[in-house]
């Protein structure tokens, strides 16, 4: 276990990194933040030359890779860093100057356990792109297929585990001063971004999401998802299909190319919602970068390490709450926010619906260049302190993703209104799964369950309550001598007391 030094020690440092440029004074300013957090943050910047506009990107990159990916987080919190520091934050580009291929080499052949002439015919060593966890190459396999290899770069699990390792002290520490810092739960953030990295640095996990991804897309035929190289693929290398096409980012190219702008934009919002929505697992680093356009106006997607998953109640919650702000139902969308238990029960649910209602309203009917799902973001965060709403783990990467989705349509589209392409995926989506027949479908699923578990609940109830004439119970156990050898007594009770919680748990729930 670290000592609380060498984690304060980190602190400090990357506290002068943050104070130098100008990213600690919203929180030192905040009314809200603790007293005995702005007097670290006061300490924190002690002699520091703090410039007058906030650099809140520049900080996190000097700092370190595991930084710009927590940074990248952030990014998706203005609740917890304001929408300055959220909107600088989206510059975070995670890209990192590439190593030598004669690092990177020798941890290839050793993840795969053969040389690299033994499973490509060609690989080239100059990579095609580098960010703060992995590289990737382009290679031909020996039966002539193209491929991208992703690496991960030696030594960038131990960095992430010394960061994360301080990030979960830090939050331990500054949780229990309560206030706003406790609603916002940042031991919850820490745990949650420790969860996607931990994802990110398995590369046998982003191949795993990838293949789970191409079989929920399946009814998306304009959505490619490329097709994994599993033989070729270990914990520190991922090989795939090699995605030919033009990035998203390239407008000038893809008009050249002659592609049909609005009909990819909606293409990319019809795929996320069926992803998030109809199958509840959803890519969620859908920048442009990671996306190309293919020919027949179809789209790939790239870099699966952070995926989204939603259960299917959270998912009906959501399509119900994107239709009601879509037809302006507001008490219903109010309603779905207590019944989710999102908003305390002793808030007043009127009164959140006409909340929700000041920041829904204004962006019905219009183009998203006027009025965009961000901004209606941005307005949800504004509330959820008058309304005590806590930080929803589940919902913080779909947040990131629709943002993302948002800026990407916009660009291909600018005229695009994401609420009339969203509404009838939404709409039919909700009447399949809460019209009469799913009622029914669901009624019968349930009830099938409870008769499967009936003969169990009867042997419960049998071997609770013996029939007369039954066997009697059986007698006492006899108390067991501890035997004492050495200092071995104390892990023999240890044992003991185990097994008795043990049974005890069992015959809790047979009672």
């Amino acid at each position: 276990m670290t000592h609380a030094v060498v984690h304060t020690w980190r602190l400090l440092k990357w506290g002068r990194t943050l104070a130098r440029h100008g990213a600690l004074r919203g929180l030192e300013r905040d009314a809200k933040t603790p007293p005995r957090l702005r007097r670290l943050l006061r300490l924190a910047r002690l002699g520091a030359r703090v410039p007058e506009q906030p650099r809140y990107a520049d900080a996190f990159e000097a700092i370190g890779p595991a930084a710009v990916k927590f940074g990248q987080t952030l990014a998706t919190r203005p609740d917890i860093v304001g929408d300055e520091a959220a909107v600088d934050l989206l510059r975070l580009q995670d890209a990192l100057p590439p190593l030598p291929f004669d690092v990177i080499r020798p941890q290839i052949e050793e993840s795969l356990g053969r040389p690299i002439e033994a499973m490509f015919a060609s690989f080239d060593e100059t990579p095609v792109g580098a960010a703060s966890i992995a590289q990737v190459h382009r290679a031909v396999t020996i039966d002539g297929r193209p491929v991208a290899v992703k690496v991960l770069r030696p030594g960038v699990e131990a960095d992430f585990e010394r960061a994360i390792d301080t990030y979960e002290w830090a939050a331990a520490q500054i949780e229990p001063m309560g206030g706003e810092i406790a609603r916002l739960q940042p031991r919850l953030v820490i745990a949650t971004f420790k969860r996607w990295t931990a994802r990110e640095l398995d590369l046998r996990r982003e191949a795993a999401s990838a293949s789970e991804l191409a079989e929920g897309m399946a009814a998306e035929p304009n959505f490619h998802v490329p097709e994994i190289d599993w033989p070729r693929t270990s914990g520190k290398v991922l090989t795939l299909e090699w995605i030919d096409g033009i990035k998203l980012s390239n407008r000038a190219a893809l008009v050249e190319a002659g592609y049909d702008l609005p009909r990819l934009a909606q293409t990319l919002v019809h795929a996320f919602l069926r992803q998030a929505i109809a199958e509840g697992f959803f890519h969620a680093d859908l920048h442009q970068g990671n996306l190309f356009a293919l020919p027949g106006n179809r789209i790939a997607a790239v870099d699966f390490g952070i995926m989204g998953r939603i259960d299917r109640r959270a998912r009906i919650w959501l399509a119900e709450i994107l239709y009601g702000l879509i037809t302006g139902n507001y008490r219903r969308v109010a309603e779905i926010h207590f019944e989710a238990e999102y908003v305390p029960a002793h808030h007043d649910v009127r009164e959140f619906a006409t909340a929700l209602r000041a920041v829904g309203e204004p962006m019905r009917g219009l183009p998203v260049k006027e009025m965009s799902i961000g901004m209606m973001l941005d307005g949800l965060f504004s509330i959820t302190r008058d309304f005590d709403m806590v930080t929803q783990p589940h919902l913080l990467l779909l947040q990131k993703t629709m943002v993302m989705v948002e800026g990407v349509a916009t660009a291909l589209d600018p005229d695009i209104n994401l609420w009339d392409t969203a509404g009838p995926f939404v709409e039919e989506w909700i009447r399949t799964e809460l019209g009469p027949e799913a009622a029914v479908a669901d009624r019968i699923v349930a009830d099938v369950k409870t008769l499967y578990r009936l003969p169990e609940l009867v042997r419960r109830i049998e071997a609770r309550f013996p029939p007369p004439g039954g066997a009697p119970p059986a007698p006492p156990l006899r108390e067991i001598e501890v035997v004492r050898i050495g200092g071995g007594w104390r892990y023999l009770a240890i044992a003991l007391a185990s097994a008795a919680a043990g049974v005890g748990a069992t015959w809790a729930m047979i009672a």
